[in-house]
């Protein structure tokens, strides 16, 4: 029977032997998705190069198996009986300290139990256990304990709209060709991650380090909320009622005192992220432009009726 060796997994995913866990699981998500079958219909090049990534990315993505693999390619450990006899899936006794010079397989052991149906065991009918014969007792225990081990979770990044962080909700986005709803939960901070279960991604757990989008008018400081409101200078000086958006999309007239200096606070109180507060924060916006000269009279006049001395308690006075 003619069979073809597969190709080196490191020139598959097109990284190098000493790439990271990171840099192998990146680049097998660049190609996972380039060949992906929804992108590629009825193309059998793709589809042969979609499968061959996701096999490289079996070998590479497991430690175990990438550890095999850089220290005996595919070909496996080659091992057998004195005479070139051998275990069944590449396993055997290996030549080393062990009664009459071999080392004990379990693994290899526990293949040639199965292989005969348990009748080298010592589950009854006079047979020998494995274990106790070559010095290894519970080889089966052992055997079977070390077939599944869970693959290593992937890192990965993302973006989360402001709304979406503050209130709670969910974010589409694309995990190994699969598309898949996040669940975010509401008042989540920036840097917290969130776990995506192997069985939505089909292949490892996934864990997202959220990014949060910057508002165009909203900004955070834990969970309280801030809002630059403009108000020209006779709101200012005389007072106003004026609308404020908030983060639950609807608006509120709030009333702006009278003599409210640029700077100056106001509390929505729960109007925040998660119980927190939102605060509007109010900057007096004067006239652009040439002030003309009826104007000029009025705010000369203002300023004599109303005499001020703004810098007087400032720290640098």
């Amino acid at each position: 029977m003619n069979t073809t060796m597969p190709r080196d997994p490191y020139e598959v995913l097109g990284v190098s032997r000493s790439a990271t866990a990171e840099e192998i699981n990146k680049a097998y998500r660049k190609l996972s998705k380039k060949y992906h079958p929804d992108r590629n219909p009825g193309d059998k090049e793709a589809d042969a190069k979609y499968k061959e990534v996701q096999s490289a990315h079996d070998v590479l993505g497991d430690a175990t198996k990438k550890a095999q693999y850089d220290q005996f390619g595919f070909a496996g450990p080659q091992t057998g009986f004195p005479g070139g006899g051998g275990f069944p899936g590449g396993g055997g006794f290996h030549p080393g300290a062990g009664p009459g010079g071999v080392q004990f397989d379990p693994e290899a052991a526990q293949q040639l139990f199965d292989l005969f149906g348990g009748g080298l065991g010592g589950g009854g009918g006079g047979g020998v256990d494995l274990g106790d014969l070559f010095g290894g007792g519970g080889a089966r225990r052992k055997a079977r304990g070390s077939r599944a081990r869970p693959r290593e979770a992937v890192e990965s990044e993302v973006t989360v709209p402001f709304e979406v962080a503050a209130n709670g909700g969910s974010v589409a986005m694309e995990i190994d060709g699969h598309r898949i709803d996040v669940k975010v939960p509401a008042g989540i901070e920036e840097g917290k991650k969130l776990r995506v279960p192997a069985a939505a991604t089909g292949g490892s757990d996934v864990l997202l380090k959220v990014k949060i989008a910057p508002h165009p008018y909203f900004r955070r400081e834990g969970n309280d909320v801030y809002l630059d409101v403009p108000v020209s200078i006779a709101e200012a000086v005389l007072g106003a009622k004026v609308d404020v958006p908030t983060l639950d999309g609807t608006k509120l007239t709030v009333t702006v005192p009278p003599g409210t200096s640029g700077g100056k606070k106001l509390r929505l109180r729960g109007k925040g992220i998660a119980g927190g507060d939102q605060y509007l924060v109010f900057k007096v916006e004067v006239p652009s432009g040439k002030v003309d000269d009826k104007s000029r009279e009025l705010i000369e006049e203002f300023a004599k009726l109303n005499p001020q001395s703004p810098r007087a308690n400032a720290p640098w006075a």
